[in-house]
């Protein structure tokens, strides 16, 4: 008979051989059991990932921030106090143009540009806590419009804020005369890619995409084909979809808990829409709005504020549960910058450079002040703070109080400012245009207090 030896020159018999080989088998599966319980589950957070169960008050995920409404989270302090060389922690240029805000998810930030030469159109990823580009992605290049096609003098190809779920992003371009949305993960690998309409351009596209569940939900109003749609996260297949009327329209859709349900509010094409977000169910729909709208609604939980701009100026409260009472109603022309909801009291911004606090309740003017400059970024309220950045770079920060315009600081930073600012984890990130060199260039800033 022949032998084997073991390492130890044991004689190993056939049936010692088998026994062993069994005993191999059995090692390795109880390896690979412990392995497999030791090691990281699929939804453990890789780097720059963050689920989207996870997300904190020191995220800014989406547009107008965590709670869709311009409100920030109270556990913070950012600097009141800024310039060039003040409590700028970061600064990284940005190439070409766009009015995107910040999202901020995990350890970094995103947003979108459009350059003119070649026309191309790209996301932007930046490490959040050194400002250094971890990557850019070009999702578009190649005409943004077909050739006639004009837009407005203020606006970009990049008008829309990127939302992400902590696990993907999803972003919302103007392109070649359509709307397309399109996944990409966290590294800037393109998931998927949808034609949401075509689109005929009449000022611009600025509407950004509202992530719901395993929904991500996007609209595109325009003077042809416009829709509101909702696509599967993963695969981009439509889940549902609703016609809109055609005319011109720059809201986003907005998803907030009102009258005891969920629902998602659009407005403008001269009506008020209340959808169910998982469904596209209509649940109501009134006449209302004006025609072309910008701003994105709030609410008191009762309560929806609309306004626009055109052909009328026009700012609304409407009973959101269904019966199409409007509360109240007036002319204040409260076109581009959207609103803040505090306490029983609406805060407003004026294109025209003014800031008014109303009862939200009546419409009933409590002050009026003139800051000065126009507006076009919307407001953001950190605890009883309201920063508001002009259209020069100029921030004013008041109180959110009904006793009269009480201004806590100003401060002066780049020549142009047209993107909301992010503020989240005690930091504000800005984004600004300078001129350097003589030529125009777009930064995105850090500000926050030097330790």
């Amino acid at each position: 008979m022949n032998q084997h030896f073991d390492g130890f020159n044991v004689p190993i018999t056939k049936k010692h051989h088998a026994m062993t080989r069994l005993s191999v088998v059995v090692t390795f599966c109880l390896f690979a059991l412990t392995w497999i319980s030791a090691a990281p589950a699929e939804d453990t957070v890789r780097p720059g990932r963050v689920l989207a169960s996870s997300l904190t008050s020191r995220d800014w995920p989406w547009w107008r921030g965590p709670q869709r409404n311009g409100t920030a989270a109270t556990d913070q302090q950012p600097p009141l106090h800024w310039s060039d060389t003040e409590n700028v922690l970061w600064k990284s240029p940005i190439p070409g143009r766009g009015h995107s805000s910040p999202t901020v998810v995990g350890d970094r930030i995103f947003t979108l540009t459009a350059e003119q030469e070649p026309e191309s159109q790209s996301v932007l990823c930046f490490h959040r806590e050194t400002g250094k580009e971890l990557w850019s992605k070009e999702v578009h290049r190649g005409e943004f419009t077909p050739a006639g096609s004009k837009a407005n003098a203020k606006s970009t190809f990049a008008n829309s804020t990127v939302a992400c779920d902590g696990e993907y992003i999803f972003v919302n371009f103007l392109y070649n005369g359509a709307i397309y949305t399109t996944a990409l993960d966290l590294e800037g690998n393109q998931l998927w890619q949808k034609k949401i309409t075509d689109y005929i351009l009449h000022q611009g596209f600025g509407s950004s995409p509202a992530v719901y569940k395993n929904l991500v939900i996007v609209s595109a109003d325009n003077k042809g084909t416009g829709a509101i749609v909702a696509l599967d996260k993963a695969t981009g297949n439509q889940v549902w979809k609703q016609q809109r009327p055609k005319l011109p329209n720059y809201t986003s859709p907005i998803i907030l808990n009102v009258a005891g349900k969920e629902q998602l509010f659009f407005y403008g094409c001269k009506l008020i829409t209340s959808l169910d977000p998982l469904t596209g169910e209509k649940f109501w729909e009134v006449e209302g709005s004006t025609e072309e709208c910008v701003t994105s609604t709030v609410t008191n939980g009762k309560l929806i504020f609309t306004s626009g701009g055109y052909p009328k100026n026009h700012l609304a409260a409407v009973h959101a549960d269904g019966s199409g009472k409007i509360a109240w109603e007036n002319s204040t022309r409260v076109y581009v910058p959207s609103m803040l909801l505090k306490d029983g009291y609406l805060y407003v911004l004026l294109d025209a450079g003014v800031a008014m606090c109303l009862k939200s309740d009546t419409g009933e003017e409590i002050w009026k002040e003139r800051v000065g400059g126009t507006f076009t970024a919307s407001p953001v309220l950190v605890g009883d703070n309201i920063f508001a950045a002009n259209e020069s770079g100029k921030t004013f920060i008041f109180k959110a109080s009904p006793k009269g315009y009480q201004q806590v600081a100003e401060n002066q930073l780049g020549e142009e400012v047209f993107a909301t600012p992010a503020i989240c984890g005690g930091r504000i990130y800005l984004r600004a245009a300078s001129t350097v060199a003589g030529k125009r260039q777009e930064a995105l800033y850090c500000l926050g207090a030097k330790k």
